[in-house]
């Protein structure tokens, strides 16, 4: 590789480390901001390191920290090593950021523990899909369930969903039900919002449409809608007529269009619709960070 290359490829990495950094940083804002002033949690190592927070008073970030070391060094052993590194730079910053934003506790307090709860776990969704898009988490029970799922085909979101049901069970029998239950609808809508900005907010569909007009109608949405249509080849079971079948995906505020496109010209052609979680290449999102 000529050293040009190597000086590109070492560049790349830069834009992923600050989005991870921005990543983290958003969580730690979430944390100090709304959920440690009503002693709400969070799953896995950050919610352990907030209960013995609560319990004993320790510092949550040096927690965060310590618990995790024999976490990434399993994973630097068994798991793919850039996720690893990627991760622990995740996880650093995410420590680190508790407690430089520690003052929030008392700069932003919300009285009410719903909304808290609720807008703590949109800023949490927001932070931890920042990381995640970028291909690397905030360790804890991320790289656990990536370990178990390699050697021991145990689902991912099974064994998250285990060892945060242990958290909330450890938290309910100290500080009662009630903070318990607030955390776990900050926990839904943060995984909600994770998932969201992973997938990205603008939704597609994926459309197969089977007409007689297949050439008419996949000219309209060249011209019209401006997506690139495929043909698949499809064979009638009952008939055993061949004939091309229409496939494409198209933005959901194109999806009305499509439809009366189709209805125009062939008013009993045939359409499934589904949603697509995420298209990447041209006319949708470019396929880096």
């Amino acid at each position: 590789m000529k050293s040009g290359d190597r000086m590109v490829s070492k560049f790349r990495y830069v834009p992923i480390l600050i989005m991870i950094v921005l990543g983290a940083i958003l969580g730690g804002i979430a944390f100090n901001a709304f959920l440690i002033p009503h002693k709400l949690l969070s799953g896995g190592v950050s919610g352990i390191a907030l209960i013995l927070n609560y319990i004993f008073g320790l510092n949550p970030g040096v927690l965060i920290f310590i618990i995790n070391i024999p976490i990434f060094l399993a994973g630097y052993k068994y798991v793919d090593r850039e996720f690893i590194l990627l991760s622990l730079v995740g996880m650093t910053v995410f420590a680190v950021s508790i407690d430089m934003f520690s003052f929030l506790k008392n700069v932003v307090y919300i009285d009410d523990t719903l909304l808290s709860c609720l807008y703590g776990g949109v800023l949490n969704g927001i932070g931890m899909g920042i990381v995640f898009r970028n291909r690397a988490s905030q360790g804890g029970v991320d790289i656990i369930a990536v370990i178990l799922k390699k050697y021991l085909s145990i689902n991912l979101g099974r064994t998250s969903l285990i060892i945060n049901f242990v958290v909330l069970a450890i938290a309910s029998f100290f500080f009662g039900l009630e903070p318990a239950m607030y955390t776990l609808v900050s926990m839904y809508v943060a995984s909600t919002v994770l998932d969201k900005v992973q997938q990205g907010f603008g939704s597609s569909k994926s459309v197969i449409i089977i007409t007689d007009c297949e050439q008419q109608v996949a000219d309209e949405i060249l011209k019209t809608l401006d997506r690139g249509v495929t043909y698949l080849e499809g064979e009638g079971a009952y008939t055993g007529n061949k004939k091309k079948v229409i496939y494409c995906i198209v933005a959901l505020k194109q999806l009305a269009k499509l439809k009366q496109i189709v209805n125009d010209i062939d008013s009993s052609a045939f359409m499934a619709v589904s949603d697509t979680a995420e298209v990447l290449g041209h006319g949708f999102r470019n396929r880096g960070i």
